[in-house]
């Protein structure tokens, strides 16, 4: 049994991505400490402050070497890993390189680098995901341009519009937060070597140009003093992560209720033995929905988390910083699997373009009642043909005819001399819905080129 079904070897495939979770396993993070330790100490080097063959000692310590279960053992007692792993690497080097490695560094700068390194990687991912998603959104958008299907609003039907237009608006809502990768990444991507309170004072005049060699070591971006307790950016990332989710849990809201059986206008992609009931032989229950919306469910509190640790006192605190670690890896594990989810949705979505149209004629007309009231506005005023057609609306719910026959005895529309059969046509509405999938396949195109030519390994924005 694990506190986290991330962790678990049961749950954790369900709910994230192997090469996510590979990203924050233990040994990723060992290793991303070495690489940080053997940047520094070239760093180091670069100035006479370390021996030159000292990074090429730590680079070449394979982190499944390291005996994690002892580190964890010890760390129970340090408070943090970094002291017996400094401990264990030292242990590995001669003399005259101990006594330099971590030099003037502090656990925090370590700890808080190796994260970076992670997250680049870790977002390096999410934008290939990302990249998958809005192709499949697009195309989803562009095959269903012009398929008609029922526009809701407050879970009623409203006016029609075309399913493309409602794949285009998932599409607008993934694209608009894809976006903002590059700047969450060139904001997060910032290398962390401040020493025991920020100044880096062992290294005396030397510190700030060891400082930019260190990231430039690493291809990160440098702080222009201590991100210790200047939490912005890590705050920021997973409010990212969960405005990603977010966006997908819009996708997999809509998802769940055309697939009801009430409605069937849509399928998730059916894979064998996918869905399944322990109970009931026939269901097919939107598992990809289903993680998708846990995930959407799981993020705030973590969110919460991080904006909790901005309240750090002083130069380090006490609590804050270790509060971090449960809840940013989780926010990237949970996106990993919402992202997984989300991809396989818009690859194969069943859509039952039939089922749509009939849907639409289940009210008999009320879609089009809009669209008749603007009709007659002209001829009676725009309140008294609300207000007709509002009547009328009224006198459909409570019989079998059709607005359009309702309105055609009607006394005031005859005298109007209005012919509203064109009005019931569906073919003006899936035309305005076209447009603006068009739009919103464009732009989500650009975004889509921009997370392409971006670089998540370098941040170019220093903070």
């Amino acid at each position: 049994m694990t506190f986290s079904a991330l962790d678990s070897l049961l749950l954790g495939p369900l709910f994230a991505t192997e090469a996510m979770r590979a990203c924050f396993s233990e040994e990723a993070q060992l290793g991303a400490m070495l690489a940080a330790e053997a940047a520094l100490a070239r760093a180091e080097a670069s100035v006479g402050l370390a021996p030159a063959e000292l990074g090429r000692a730590v680079s070449a310590i394979p982190p499944g070497e390291l005996d994690v279960a002892a580190l964890g053992r010890t760390t129970a007692l340090a408070g943090v890993p970094t002291i017996p792993f400094v401990k264990a690497v030292q242990g590995r080097l001669s003399p005259e390189m101990e006594r330099a490695f971590h030099k003037g560094a502090t656990t925090q700068d370590i700890m808080d680098t190796a994260l970076v390194l992670q997250l680049r990687e870790s977002l390096a991912l999410i934008r290939g995901d990302l990249v998958a998603v809005l192709d499949g959104l697009s195309l989803l958008a562009e095959t269903h341009r012009t398929t008609p299907c029922v526009g809701r609003t407050y879970g009623q039907h409203a006016a029609p519009l075309s399913f493309g237009y409602k794949a285009a608006v998932w599409l607008a809502g993934v694209a608009e937060v894809a976006a903002r990768l590059p700047d969450v990444s060139s904001r997060v991507l910032v290398a962390s070597l401040a020493g025991p309170v920020g100044t880096l004072a062992a290294l005396g005049a030397q510190g700030p140009i060891v400082a930019d060699a260190f990231a430039r070591e690493l291809g990160l971006a440098t702080a222009p003093i201590a991100w210790h307790v200047r939490r912005a950016a890590v705050v920021e990332t997973g409010c990212w992560l969960a405005q990603l989710i977010g966006a997908l849990a819009k996708i997999a809201t809509d998802i769940v209720n055309l697939a009801s059986t009430e409605v069937g206008e849509i399928e998730e992609p059916f894979v064998p033995g996918r869905g399944g009931s322990s109970a009931m032989p026939h269901k097919r229950n939107p598992v990809s929905s289903t993680v998708i919306l846990a995930a959407h469910a799981a993020a705030p509190g973590n969110v919460m988390t991080l904006l909790t640790a901005m309240a750090a006192g002083h130069e380090r605190p006490a609590g804050l910083w270790h509060g971090e670690w449960h809840a940013l890896p989780t926010l990237f594990g949970l996106a990993s699997g919402a992202l997984r989810e989300a991809a396989a949705l818009t690859r194969g979505l069943k859509v039952n373009a039939a089922r749509m149209l009939d849907n639409i004629g289940l009210t008999r007309g009320l879609l089009f009642a809009d669209a008749a009231a603007g009709r007659l506005g002209g001829a009676l005023g725009r309140e008294t043909a609300h207000h007709l057609v509002e009547e009328a609306a009224a006198e459909v719910r409570q019989s079998s005819a059709t607005l359009q026959a309702v309105l055609a005895r009607d006394p005031l529309v005859i005298k109007t001399g209005i012919d509203l059969s064109e009005t019931f046509d569906l073919s003006p509405a899936v035309f305005a819905a076209a447009s603006w999938v068009d739009r919103s396949v464009a732009s989500a195109q650009t975004t889509r080129a921009a997370l392409l030519q971006c670089d998540s390994g370098r941040a170019s924005t220093a903070r």
